[in-house]
């Protein structure tokens, strides 16, 4: 039976979203936010001060200096973040899910213990090395191999479009490591630092997101330490769709925030620009556009916080991880699409908000699991 969605409205839940106001007024305004988009300038120097907030902090135990808030909450600060400065909500969910919940979910408590800490200060940055030429939306199809050595591991291979992979301290790094196993068996996950001996990397130019860096990372002969290894050697596959699920979480929330601010650019054009003596919102074709994707970024919501009410329960929602990834990226392509239409030129200009969400929105139905992919899950979460 589903689980009944419950709104969160707890006091802790308005403090953090204060806080998250009150950070971005001060250190990201939505004219920083496009001085950085136009130099492509990530807001790395504001995760320490994002640390200082406690926002970091939200859904780790107290022991590693967390605050050990539920889901639900991460969820609607992730939201918001997304709707003020997805830059920064980005490196959030990086770090939060990436990161700390990498950690949390598989690894060492030693690991634990020397990473937790600093990455809710924000003092460490992680990214997340999966893709490969022949693995991405298939990742059993890992190529990139690590084989035993005194004292750890020797990594070679290659890894592609690992987003600020740059810029962090650790890459969470699957790897073959049984190379007579097939598909998801023998794929161990790998703490490697891109400024260890035997890395070599390349940034890649795109289209969009332009302060989230994407990487060409050639792996030679790299010396990983035993400690590093985060979970069961050779039974790594199944930690590593733990991080991507937590991703999703994040990216569903981000997705949002981002279509709402989308849809809010449009409705406030909608209702200054005058044609045929009354403003274009009082026409019903825009009027009818605008309420469609108003429900499209309703939709994304209520799946996302009814996903975000199961991880805090600690219930299963393989399903529902997907359906929130798939209908919040989906939903904003869809108010970017048609808010571009009602802003028209005044959307296509460098100087709008709209064009900058329009073009960072394609990237999302294909990162972090594409849609095609989450559609197979879904599917076979039904039984199909």
């Amino acid at each position: 039976m589903p689980v009944p969605f419950r709104h969160d409205d707890s006091d802790e839940l308005r403090m953090m979203l204060d806080t998250v106001d009150r950070f971005m007024a001060r250190h990201l305004p939505p004219e920083d936010v496009r001085r950085r988009d136009r130099d492509h300038r990530a807001p790395f120097d504001l995760l320490p001060l994002l640390g200082d907030t406690g926002l970091l902090a939200l859904p780790f135990p107290r022991t590693y200096g967390g605050a050990e808030l539920p889901w639900t909450i991460v969820c609607r600060v992730e939201e918001r973040l997304g709707y003020l400065g997805a830059m920064l909500g980005t490196l959030y969910d990086m770090t939060v899910c990436f990161g700390g919940m990498s950690l949390m979910s598989y690894g060492s408590e030693a690991q634990r213990r020397a990473y937790l800490p600093a990455l809710i200060q924000g003092r460490l940055k992680f990214a997340l090395a999966l893709t490969e030429p022949t693995a991405g939306s298939d990742a059993a199809g890992i190529r990139t191999r690590a084989r035993r050595t005194d004292g750890g591991w020797l990594v070679s291979g290659r890894k592609i479009w690992s987003s600020n992979a740059g810029h962090s301290d650790f890459m969470v790094t699957p790897c073959r490591t049984d190379p007579d196993a097939k598909g998801h068996r023998g794929v161990t996950m790998l703490l490697i630092p891109p400024k260890a001996k035997g890395v070599h990397m390349t940034e890649l130019p795109k289209v969009g997101n332009n302060t989230l860096s994407s990487w060409d990372i050639g792996l030679d002969e790299v010396l990983v330490a035993d400690d590093m290894v985060m979970g069961e050697v050779h039974n790594g596959f199944r930690n590593l769709m733990s991080t991507l699920h937590y991703a999703r979480a994040g990216l569903a929330a981000s997705a949002t925030g981002q279509a709402q601010l989308a849809v809010d650019l449009s409705l406030a054009h909608a209702r200054e620009r005058v044609q045929f003596g009354q403003p274009i919102g009082k026409f019903q074709v825009i009027a009818h556009r605008l309420a469609d994707m108003q429900m499209r970024v309703d939709q994304a919501r209520y799946a996302t916080y009814h996903l975000a009410e199961l991880i805090s329960r600690d219930l299963p929602c393989r399903r529902e991880a997907a359906q929130a990834k798939v209908i919040a990226t989906e939903a904003l392509q869809y108010v970017t699409h048609h808010g571009m239409q009602i802003m028209a030129s005044a959307g296509y200009s460098l100087d709008s908000d709209m064009q900058r969400l329009w073009r960072d929105a394609r990237l999302y139905t294909f990162g972090e699991g594409s849609n095609e992919i989450q559609r197979n899950i879904i599917a076979k979460e039904l039984g199909l």
